[in-house]
């Protein structure tokens, strides 16, 4: 992959006839507590050396990701709007600084369904973020979870139900990461003999969890089977060579993963 254009908000790579953009939806501070050991247990004592921390708390990069085969765009998540956090919601300005004219935003594809992920689909003022599109595709088994957002009223009908194994082109494949949330999804994207997996929340604290990748989030609906898919994925980036795209890892948050004598190290690109 080759880096291409960037700024405060994006960075656009090459991947064969592909562009991939990394587009910053701003970030959100954390308390350490969110981090789990087996069992639930809290894990905020004798805390590793390595772990990055931002006056006290864990910063959380939130990125979406915009794949453009050269006719249409498809769009990995959509941040979070105004829905939380003031330090979020910067998609709009990403996608300008970008370039990206949003009429080409054919297709949504949601990783999972929590805020900091389908909220963009509407602009802080109201309006529809991606007025031309056609394709809202939704984990199968978040489609209810989807349905009751009630200020995402507007697009319930229009949500489809997406599998693991579906090709949402001839280039992007839906991948099963389970355990964050039931339907958690990541993207394999391939084109011109190389790959890009955009994993959503397989990591959310890049400091730690490579490194120690039994350490949990509190917010996994399932933490032993969010720490299977993270092992699992993990392994398959680092054997295959995959690049990999992550909604958590620091902005732009694509790299490469490569395994160490206990564990996993990112390296970005």
């Amino acid at each position: 992959m080759e880096r291409i254009s960037a700024g405060p908000h994006h960075t656009t790579y090459k991947i064969g006839d592909i562009s991939v953009t990394s587009l910053r939806d701003g970030y959100v501070d954390m308390p350490i507590r969110r981090l789990r050991q087996p069992g639930d247990r809290i894990f905020d004592r004798d805390l590793p050396t390595q772990l990055q921390l931002v006056d006290g708390a864990l910063r959380l990069s939130v990125n979406a990701f915009a794949i453009d085969d050269g006719h249409e765009i498809t769009l990995i998540d959509t941040g979070s709007s105004n829905a939380w956090h003031p330090t979020m919601g910067f998609l709009p300005q990403a996608l300008s600084e970008a370039r990206i004219a949003v009429d080409r935003i054919r297709t949504v594809a949601f990783t999972h369904t929590h805020l900091d992920h389908i909220h963009g689909l509407i602009l802080a003022d109201g309006r529809d973020g991606f007025p031309q599109l056609s394709r809202l595709l939704v984990p199968r088994a978040e489609l209810d979870m989807f349905r009751s957002v009630a200020r995402l009223s507007r697009f319930h009908d229009q949500a489809e139900p997406l599998d693991p194994g579906q090709h949402l082109s001839a280039d992007i494949e839906a991948v099963a990461a389970p355990g964050h949330e039931i339907g958690h999804t990541g993207f394999r994207v391939t084109s011109g003999g190389e790959t890009l997996l955009a994993w959503g929340d397989l990591v959310h604290v890049p400091s730690l969890q490579f490194d120690r990748p039994e350490i949990a989030w509190e917010f996994d609906a399932d933490q032993e089977q969010a720490r299977a898919s993270r092992l699992r994925i993990l392994a398959l980036a680092a054997d295959n060579a995959w690049c990999v795209a992550g909604a958590h890892l620091d902005s732009p948050g694509v790299g490469r993963i490569l395994r160490t004598e206990t564990g996993f190290r990112f390296e970005p690109l």
